[in-house]
């Protein structure tokens, strides 16, 4: 299942890279592409599983970027 998701206060691009490779690393997680310049996050993950996959996919964002937030 793919989805695209906006993003609020993301503030720089290295931080976003750094966002994408933590979810890359999430079982469950086929693809991720996170947009600085568009502040959007494209994640493509196991549908039986998506909630799931998605509430780690928040903690591992906030780990990096606290004042980040994905607009679910």
């Amino acid at each position: 299942m793919k989805k695209v998701y906006r993003l609020e206060d993301l503030d720089c691009a290295n931080c976003a890279a750094k966002m994408e490779r933590a979810v890359a690393k999430i079982d469950g997680v086929n693809e991720v592409s996170i947009s600085f310049m568009g502040q959007r996050m494209s994640i493509d993950a196991d549908e039986g599983r998506f909630e799931e996959i998605m509430d780690n996919v928040v903690k591992a964002c906030k780990k990096v970027e606290p004042d980040c937030t994905i607009v679910r």
